[in-house]
């Protein structure tokens, strides 16, 4: 017997949903079989995984090739009309043990190659909580699956379904769970992180989850949250920011872009002054915080002048890490018929120009950082990151999963050396 291969293509809930896979696939006696996890965010994502499918199934003829994830949930017309393919599995059934004992029958009939049911009917959070993906030192707890927005360039819905919860009793005995087991930090993860809750009794906010783990868990170290959308944080969130130094000063905001009309026309919840406004106030409670962003470049009729918002943004919110997406239509999302569509080489050369910011704003938050005292959880033997998720680089090693304090000596290929 051969134990299945995974491939994870996307999001870092992407990879946290294929260790669980594993465990199901294990448990139910798959073998000689390659299961690719795909991503769906842009249309180049889509791309890429029937590239890795071709690959994949070059390399090991003789395998069942299973194709699961976002791409698959929101076209698998696309990857059951690929040769190379024998089964595609949807979002909501790749979680389901049954699922796996079909996948690991012999034989896989024209009746179970494609097992993708509606998403939008999916009301519960499935049970796939684990234990510990991650690194030795790092582990991501999923708490929130889904999203209830409808933003006109993104697919990512009609791949998740509507928002679910994780109830905070279980997030809570989980991470309690892995700090036993000797874990340092501790990341929430979610497609929609900041609608946490709203479907839970009495509807908490993800800042009462926060603020629940820290009371309740004393020995975790490191708390983390992922992507948020700064227009739904809570009081509560933010007097985590203030009063919690347990609760790491780096947050992922959802910005998107940088000028009101152009947020309108996305169908965001936030304009311009709402980010700059909230990045100020954060930082004001967290002197030390650092942020990072998703912007996209060229949505459709964007002008230049408009761009400019989103470039003048950057240091408007100072921003630090930045995630660029050159815009691509995906089929389906209202932004896909917008008319006016900017040509691909200005979104192209865009995308290039907001990097170039992004590139130097690291550059100015490295060098203010030599000479400074951090205290640094170690990744590898000689790479750890600070509370605000920069990458440090040490000349001798360190014991991997501890957190170390070191000065800062020096910059060298955006990373610090320690």
């Amino acid at each position: 017997m051969t134990a299945p291969k995974f491939t994870t293509l996307g999001c870092r809930l992407n990879a946290y949903e294929t260790q669980a896979m594993q465990d199901l696939a294990g448990q139910a006696g798959l073998s000689n079989a390659v299961v690719v996890n795909t991503c769906a965010v842009t249309a180049e994502a889509v791309r890429k995984a029937r590239q890795e499918i071709r690959r994949l199934r070059r390399e090991n003829p003789g395998a069942r090739l299973i194709v699961t994830g976002c791409a698959a949930q929101t076209e698998p017309e696309t990857f059951t009309a690929m040769t190379e393919v024998d089964a595609v599995i949807g979002n909501t059934e790749k979680m389901m043990p049954g699922t796996w004992a079909t996948m690991a029958a012999d034989f896989i009939g024209e009746t179970e190659k494609l097992m993708v049911d509606d998403i939008m009917s999916v009301t519960e959070t499935a049970g796939h909580l684990i234990d510990g993906f991650g690194t030795r030192s790092r582990a991501y707890v999923q708490v929130q699956n889904g999203c209830d927005h409808r933003c006109t360039f993104c697919i990512i819905p009609y791949g998740r379904g509507n928002s679910r919860s994780v109830p905070a009793g279980v997030v809570v005995d989980q991470i309690r769970r892995l700090v036993d087991r000797g874990f340092n930090e501790v990341v929430l993860t979610g497609v929609d992180l900041t609608s946490w809750g709203a479907d839970l009794p009495a509807a908490p906010r993800l800042g009462d989850l926060v603020m629940r783990i820290l009371r309740l868990v004393p020995d975790l170290p490191r708390l983390r949250i992922s992507s948020i959308d700064s227009i739904e944080v809570d009081e509560n969130l933010m007097a985590a920011i203030a009063t919690e130094p347990r609760l790491m000063p780096h947050l992922h905001l959802s910005l998107q872009h940088g000028d009101d009309l152009i947020l309108k026309r996305m169908k965001r919840r936030h304009l311009r002054d709402d980010a700059i406004r909230f990045a100020e106030e954060a930082r004001r409670l967290r002197p030390d915080m650092t942020f990072g962003a998703d912007i996209i470049a060229g949505f459709p009729t964007e002008t230049e002048a408009q761009f400019e918002n989103s470039l003048a943004l950057v240091e408007a919110c100072d921003l630090t890490w930045l995630h660029v997406f050159p815009y691509s239509a995906r089929p389906g999302t209202p932004a896909a018929r917008i008319p006016n569509k900017v040509d691909g080489g200005t979104i192209k050369a865009r995308a290039a120009r907001l990097r170039a910011a992004g590139e130097a704003q690291v550059t100015r938050h490295l060098a203010a950082q030599v000479g400074r005292t951090h205290r640094i959880l170690m990744e590898a033997p000689d790479m750890g990151r600070t509370e605000q998720f920069t990458e440090v680089r040490f000349a001798r090693s360190q014991p991997e999963g501890d957190i170390v304090t070191a000065r800062i000596a020096g910059t060298a290929d955006q990373t610090l050396l320690a």
